[in-house]
């Protein structure tokens, strides 16, 4: 039996994408530990086929942080010996690549996101310059590397000059989720973090023109409080439900309620730009028509599957009239429905993970 480490930096409570991947891993025969950090927030882990670990740090974060994790990582890691490191995301690998050279294990790149092009990076100059360095160096030496979607995947070769398989975000099959909305008024609903470059003040605004509907959010983040003040600021506030962070487990069951879902990015990240998130498959698993960008992952996902509503760019009015336009047309609004129930039907981890199997199996 081989063993497994995959080595994240949030605290595990909210990461599905890991706890589908390791969860598939485990019961394909592999010995896996998945490995975060634990905050002073964090909630108890539950029990999962896989073992957990939580690295604690004295700093909470910036280059303190990273420098603090990875050295504690680093140390886990070659005392552990596994046979293969999963390093997830670019703030693990250094790590993982550090504690395979010593070891002698397969090093994995899964990368979720473009991590030198976030927001929160992009703009610092410093810290984009130091982790650009540092993804050149390090990701061609991995003996496996993979992300979330085509589009990044080719982004990537082109950048790294590697190739990258592809193991998207989706949830499992839930059946159970295809309901009618509820009666009452018509929910909006964004899940995710409550972070810069997302739309969510466009989101906000667009309440001021929207008296019939209700806005959930479920999530939070570094926005959060600006974003309450906003919000009674404008006069909405008891119209915006505040969920906060809901578990994985309980969140189909409030995404299934959404009348319209919200996936709205900034295209001046390239991280963004290339992205598919997980939310886009949450709700079409929950027969939930969504707004994305006219981003190339979501564009394809209209030619192939239709169920999402593209938009150019972040434009208040646009987002408006086209809720407005589905009102006024409820025909078409099924059909979007529709679509995402049909499409869910392949958009699923149950036919996602023979791809990521596959891949490990040729290590």
């Amino acid at each position: 039996m081989s063993s497994l480490i995959a080595t994240v930096t949030n605290d595990l409570s909210q990461d599905q994408r890991m706890h589908r991947i390791c969860g598939s891993l485990a019961q394909a025969g592999y010995s896996v530990t998945l490995v975060g950090r634990e905050l002073p927030h964090s909630l108890p882990l539950k029990e999962q086929v896989y073992r957990q670990h939580r690295i604690r740090c004295k700093h909470l974060r910036g280059k303190r942080f990273y420098w603090e994790y990875n050295q504690k990582l680093s140390r886990y890691l070659k005392q552990q010996q596994p046979d293969i490191i999963n390093s997830v995301d670019l703030d693990t690998l250094w790590a993982g690549y550090r504690a395979a050279r010593k070891t002698g294990a397969k090093l994995v790149y899964d990368a979720h996101e473009y991590f030198s092009e976030t927001p929160e990076v992009v703009g610092r100059k410093l810290v984009q310059t130091v982790w650009r360095r540092l993804a050149r160096r390090l990701i061609p030496r991995a003996d496996l590397c993979y992300t979330v979607g085509p589009a990044l995947a080719k982004e990537f070769q082109r950048v790294y000059g590697r190739d990258f398989g592809i193991v998207r975000n989706l949830p499992y099959r839930r059946k159970d989720q295809f309901l009618e909305p509820p009666a009452g008024p018509k929910i909006l609903l964004y899940q995710g973090m409550l972070n810069q470059g997302r739309g969510l003040y466009t989101l906000l605004d667009a309440m001021a023109e929207l008296p019939n509907y209700e806005l959930w959010m479920a999530g939070n983040g570094d926005l959060e409080a600006e974003l309450r003040a906003y919000a009674d600021q404008s006069g909405i506030a008891d119209r915006i439900k505040w969920l906060g962070f809901v578990p994985p487990a309980e969140l189909p069951a409030i995404t299934r309620q959404a009348y319209l879902g919200f996936n709205l990015l900034i295209p001046e990240s390239a991280s963004y730009y290339f992205s598919l998130a997980n939310k886009t498959f949450d709700y079409i698993q929950a027969g939930v028509p969504a707004f994305h960008m006219h981003f190339p992952e979501y564009l394809q996902l209209d030619q192939d599957y239709g169920g999402v509503i593209l938009q150019g760019r972040l434009y208040l009015e646009a987002i408006v009239c086209e809720i407005q336009e589905l009102e006024r047309e409820p025909a078409r609004y099924q059909q979007l429905r529709q679509a995402c129930l049909q499409a869910a039907e392949e958009l699923c981890w149950e036919k996602e993970e023979g791809r990521l199997l596959g891949y490990y199996e040729g290590l």
